[in-house]
């Protein structure tokens, strides 16, 4: 019997709970996001953390619009960055903005460490099924509504343990965005449109997506 490559099958990108869930951030879906930040008033400087650093793509366009990056992760995958487990012990020192790509299984811990640590807000890269579980609307949409999400129109495609220019998916994913100063409660839905032609530079994959991000500007990694 063949695969079941039907899109309800390969949408769950299944990780095992004890995996790293390693999987690269295109650095065009960070730019995206930025640019729509960008057109809600808010201005680049200020201090960024990513607290799941990975190989450093995401870091690096970070870089490219905050004064300094506050960059670590739970695991050394040879970019340089501090190893910590971003949720053992007590909170970290609060930053201007909390961007990143979180492990699926942990993204709820990730949110609720960064709306408490983020003076103006924090944005996660998920697939757009975390938006979906009755769980998850009880502990965290209902309670801390997200003031944007931000649905990809064209398909963010992330490979495990890689980052390449090439390739398909049938998964989809948006930012889901929170602000501290967010008093309405209502979540507005936007589509990014088409924008990876525009927004991709060839930096973007270094030995063709197998080696680490070059930095353009200072990051600050010392956690």
């Amino acid at each position: 019997m063949g695969q079941n490559v039907s899109s309800a099958v390969m949408q769950q990108r299944s990780e095992p709970h004890s995996s790293l869930d390693d999987f690269p951030t295109p650095p065009w879906a960070v730019r995206a996001l930025w640019h729509f930040l960008r057109s809600q008033g808010f201005t680049a400087g200020g201090v960024a953390r990513e607290p799941a650093a990975n190989r450093g793509h995401l870091v690096r366009v970070l870089a490219e619009i905050f004064d300094h990056v506050d960059a670590a992760d739970v695991h050394d995958y040879g970019a340089g960055f501090p190893v910590h487990d971003y949720l053992f012990g007590p909170d970290p020192d609060v930053v201007d903005w909390t961007i990143t790509n979180p492990p699926f299984k942990l993204a709820e811990q990730f949110i609720d460490r960064a709306v408490r640590t983020s003076r103006e807000g924090c944005a996660f890269l998920v697939r757009t099924a975390f938006l979906e579980g009755q769980g998850r609307f009880e502990r965290l949409f209902s309670q801390s509504p997200p003031a944007f999400v931000l649905q990809f129109s064209e398909r963010v495609v992330m490979h495990k343990g890689r980052l390449a220019p090439a390739g398909s998916t049938a998964t989809s994913y948006c930012w889901v965005v929170f602000l501290r100063d967010h008093r309405s409660g209502v979540t507005e839905l936007h589509w990014v449109p088409p924008c990876r032609a525009t927004l991709e530079c060839e930096r973007d994959y270094p030995d063709d997506g197998l080696g680490l991000a070059e930095f353009d500007r200072e990051v600050l990694i010392d956690g």
